[in-house]
């Protein structure tokens, strides 16, 4: 839509303020002279004026003869081919002859006195027909016109979108999103107008966003309570019972202790993944860059669940190629493939096989990391990657995981400029694979 400056607005106002009475008055002078040639209309009072005088001296010679019809019909001859109207009165005052019964409209209106030898004779009105009268009204209805249709413009394209601005204003500060803007065709406005639906959509996506992390935080204290009471649960029950001497036997008393180590151990890591969650997703954690061979990492995270792999005689195989060197923070990286490894062994049968593998290709190191579990399903898969998610195939709790784990690896990966996805292999088992960019060489 083709706009206009307000400057401009304004000028075409002010043009049509000057040009439609001017309009109107000429129209207004062809109605009444048949002609648009003022020039015309200067010899037109010319010859009045000589109309006038002849009908002036014509009365003022025929004093004598006023009341005589005769004179006043060739009186009335000459009125009507000037259209001039007369009034004669005597010195009295008292009425001897009109031309006209009614005072004509739109006429001026001049007096004489009429004097023989210093004494008053008589009293001569002329109603002189107003030759400017019509097109001085046409002017004016033509001021009135401009003035009216400026008006009804400037409350169209000024007026009314700023007032419905305005009140969309007081929508948004009342909560109301669903706000419909005017359009303007002057320029100023029309900036205006795209500027505040700018803010608005801003506005509604960090409300809307808003509201989510606000739903997202009940969910994950509701989850997290849920979470932190089973283990605590489980602990205080032992520890009363160790209180109460119900493990009265060396091996019961040990059994005790081991349950509660393992409830503690498993509310740590909870904790931990908490933290590490809370950090990655809310805070703007700083990642210490440094030069990293990825498959080292690849192989401290094997080894430091080695034990939980061997207890379920697990066997975890690591095929890295040479050079798969990354710039990242090392510490969250080996956090994040722990996450994973760490899934894998949770969901991978007694006497499974995990396989994880790297490579280089083109700009990035690729990874995978294989189980021989029984996968995702389809609702696992998408959301798996959701905080506090687990199948309810985990539910038990008795593969200790808080569901938070996924989603810390794939957040990491994403902060270093990578992606991970989950899916299931073809021959059967989770397979968690995605990649990371590789280090810029020397």
């Amino acid at each position: 839509m083709r706009t206009l400056r307000i400057r401009t607005f304004t000028l075409l106002c002010f043009v049509l303020l000057l040009l439609l009475p001017w309009i109107f008055y000429v129209a207004g002078h062809f109605m009444e002279t048949k002609t648009l040639r003022f020039s015309e209309s200067r010899a037109q009072n010319e010859v009045l004026q000589r109309q006038l005088s002849g009908i002036l001296h014509q009365i003022e010679t025929g004093a004598d003869q006023w009341k005589d019809p005769n004179w006043q019909q060739r009186l009335n001859g000459r009125l009507e081919q000037a259209k001039i109207h007369v009034v004669i009165a005597s010195a009295a005052d008292q009425e001897i002859y009109r031309s006209s019964p009614k005072r004509p409209a739109l006429s001026s209106t001049e007096r004489y006195t009429l004097l023989e030898n210093g004494r008053v004779i008589g009293k001569v009105v002329l109603y002189l027909p107003k030759s400017s009268a019509m097109p001085m009204m046409a002017a004016f209805a033509g001021l009135l016109l401009a003035v009216f249709i400026i008006g009804v413009e400037m409350r169209r394209f000024l007026l009314k979108p700023l007032e419905t601005m305005s009140h969309s204003a007081r929508q948004i500060a009342e909560g109301d999103w669903d706000v419909k803007l005017p359009a303007s065709k002057i320029t100023e406005i029309a900036e205006v107008r795209d500027g505040f639906d700018v803010m608005v959509k801003g506005l509604r996506t960090s409300y809307r966003k808003q509201a989510e992390l606000e739903e997202e935080r009940r969910f994950v204290i509701a989850a997290v309570a849920h979470d932190l009471r089973t283990p605590l649960f489980a602990l205080r029950g032992y520890l009363d019972g160790l209180e109460q001497g119900i493990a009265r036997s060396p091996e019961k008393i040990s059994k005790y202790v081991a349950v509660c180590k393992e409830k503690s151990a498993q509310l740590d890591r909870l904790v931990e993944d908490l933290f590490t969650f809370t950090k990655m997703e809310y805070v703007e954690t700083k990642l210490h860059h440094r030069p990293i061979d990825f498959s080292h990492i690849l192989q401290r995270s094997a080894d430091s669940l080695s034990p939980q792999a061997q207890q379920k005689q697990i066997a975890i195989s690591i095929e890295a190629a040479d050079g798969c060197i990354i710039s990242g923070d090392e510490h969250l990286l080996e956090r994040a493939m722990n996450n994973l490894l760490d899934n894998a062994v949770r969901h991978t049968p007694a006497q499974g096989k995990i396989t994880v593998e790297c490579y280089k290709e083109g700009r990035s190191i690729k990874f995978a990391i294989r189980d021989t579990g029984t996968g995702f399903t389809p609702e696992e898969l998408e959301r798996v990657f959701d905080p506090l998610f687990r199948g309810e195939t985990s539910r038990n709790r008795s593969t200790g995981g808080s569901g938070l784990g996924l989603t810390i690896s794939r957040t990491i990966i994403r902060r270093h400029g990578g992606e991970l996805a989950a899916s299931n292999h073809p021959e059967g088992g989770a397979l968690l694979a995605g990649f990371v960019p590789a280090a810029d060489p020397e």
